[in-house]
């Protein structure tokens, strides 16, 4: 459950900022605080110092917004992982993919409730489920790195890469989420930025071990 405090606003929201980013910062404050759908767009335009109409006319709806703030969430990790990925070998590579994620949601909690609570859930007023434009090349990115590790020999081939793929995303977002329901109800879950790495670093080898020269061992 979202926390039930509606008092609370931001402090301030720099005034030189154009009303696009103004609106931006006041819907991941007030969405985090309050939850997507229990917040109104006139209390977005209102924290944001404009008006509903300027909200509607950069993002379209309240679904628009939601997904520009992901997006430029994902844009922040892309930037990190391209710079995780310099010089990598291909396991490597993965695990700076996935650390990537969890450092960015670290440095950012309204980001990481977002998109651990109110990313790819089905809407009141949509039958379809949000993924935003970043989760997308996220996701893409994870199944190239994943061909290129079975082309290596590193995945089994018997296995499915999209099932390999569901079963990453699945652990990273489990570890990040449990972080968030913890602070909202009585999950215990007492870790943070380093014990998701040691965990990371122990998971994602394990899911790597089974390799060609395995595969046809046991035939």
């Amino acid at each position: 459950m979202f926390t039930s405090d509606r008092t609370a606003t931001l402090n301030s929201i720099p005034p030189q900022l154009s009303s696009h980013d103004r609106i931006l910062i006041a819907a991941k404050h007030l969405f985090a605080r309050g939850g997507y759908e229990n917040t109104s767009t006139v209390a977005i335009a209102r924290e944001a110092g404009t008006s509903e109409s300027q909200l509607m006319k950069h993002f379209g709806s309240k679904q628009g917004l939601l997904s520009a703030i992901l997006d430029r969430g994902w844009q922040r990790i892309s930037e990190r992982i391209h710079m995780a990925q310099l010089n990598a070998a291909t396991p490597d590579k993965l695990f700076g993919v996935f650390e990537a994620v969890a450092i960015e949601l670290e440095k950012d909690p309204e980001l990481k409730d977002l998109m651990m609570l109110e990313a790819r859930r089905v809407r009141k007023d949509n039958t379809d489920v949000l993924l935003s434009h970043g989760f997308r090349e996220f996701s893409n990115l994870i199944d190239h790195l994943l061909v290129d590790m079975r082309n290596e020999g590193q995945i089994r081939p018997d296995v499915n890469l999209e099932a390999v793929r569901a079963a990453y995303i699945g652990m990273i977002e489990g570890l990040l989420r449990d972080q968030v329901v913890a602070k909202r109800s009585a999950v215990h879950a007492n870790y943070g930025l380093d014990d998701v790495r040691k965990v990371l670093g122990i998971l994602i080898p394990a899911f790597n071990a089974g390799s060609l020269q395995e595969a046809k061992a046991s035939k």
